[in-house]
């Protein structure tokens, strides 16, 4: 039924330009025309035109004239040429590399096989065309496509997961056993929550770092109070018991990007400071530390400590 509503709607598509010119056609020429035979013809032109579940106050932007014999339709949605513009192919080429950085290796052979024949049209435009005007798209890595599709149905068959995790800044991954009760898409990243049985308590896994995974036979339930949308904080993957607050102050240098992205205003001097919401002292420490001198810890104080401890080793291994 499926190849049947497409293949039909595929005719439609192609037959509806020629006719939509409010004049007479005989179902005969149109019929030469689309393909296909008579019988074929007024099968699509019936599905088209005998539609009895349209609300009250539609009004229709195709109309059709059906006789025995004879067919007219009047539209100016299907005039052509239809054509997209330079804009609007590489926006649709973007959104489809985007959403091809979202889905599981099994599901993206179409997705590029559409992009393919995008870069074709594309590829055809006219040399004043400038690239310079084009975007891209990168979503995580395909390290977190890896894995996601056993997650997928690790969750849905409810079976526990045994993972080879790596943390940041770890030297070796640790085994942890989890029960998967959601995957969650933000800041270009998949991201795992799950209850984490060594830590007896709900954790939230990145997957660009799982190294491996197991998909074991013990099942688990989960939680009625569990909700996903919890553990996604300003499109972020955040979790914390008792959550912190991270207060940096940016410095003039950076400060305008930052205000931007977060949307803040900078103040008088020209910096801007932000809190952050904070569940992982490692997290802060790394966040800091790459802006240099233009970052400093307001608070809390233990991260505060922490930086100087790790600039301080870093100047006596120098």
């Amino acid at each position: 039924m499926a190849d049947d509503a497409v293949s039909q709607l595929a005719r439609l598509l192609q037959m509806i330009p020629t006719i939509a010119d409010g004049e007479e056609h005989t179902l005969a020429e149109v019929a030469e025309k689309a393909g296909v035979d008579r019988k074929t013809l007024q099968g699509d032109l019936r599905a088209l035109s005998e539609r009895l579940d349209d609300p009250g106050g539609f009004v229709e932007s195709v109309r059709i004239y059906l006789g025995a014999d004879r067919v007219s339709l009047e539209s100016n949605a299907f005039l052509r040429p239809m054509r997209l513009t330079r804009q609007e192919l590489c926006a649709l080429e973007l959104g489809l590399a985007m959403l091809a950085r979202q889905r599981p290796p099994e599901e993206q052979a179409p997705i590029e096989h559409a992009r393919g024949r995008l870069r074709v049209i594309i590829a055809t435009l006219p040399t004043d065309w400038d690239p310079e005007q084009a975007r891209y798209g990168e979503l995580g890595t395909d390290a977190d496509l890896r894995h996601l599709r056993a997650l997928q149905l690790a969750r849905q068959r409810r079976r526990k997961v045994r993972l080879a995790y790596r943390k940041a800044g770890a030297a070796k991954p640790e085994a942890r056993t989890v029960c998967p009760y959601a995957l969650a898409f933000a800041s270009g990243r998949w991201y795992l929550v799950a209850q984490c049985e060594p830590r007896e308590g709900i954790r939230i896994f990145r997957l660009d770092r799982v190294e491996s995974l197991e998909t074991l036979d013990q099942g688990f339930a989960v939680p009625a109070s569990f909700t996903p949308d919890q553990y996604l904080t300003d499109r972020r993957a955040f979790y914390a018991e008792k959550p912190e607050t991270l207060r940096v102050r940016y410095g003039p240098a950076i400060a305008r990007w930052i205000a931007e992205r977060e949307g803040k205003r900078p103040d008088g001097d020209g910096s801007v400071t932000i809190d952050h919401s904070l569940a992982d002292a490692e997290w802060a420490v790394r966040h800091v530390l790459q802006y240099g001198p233009d970052a400093e810890v307001v608070e809390p104080a233990e991260v505060r400590k922490e930086i100087r401890r790790r600039l301080a080793t870093l100047l006596d291994g120098n």
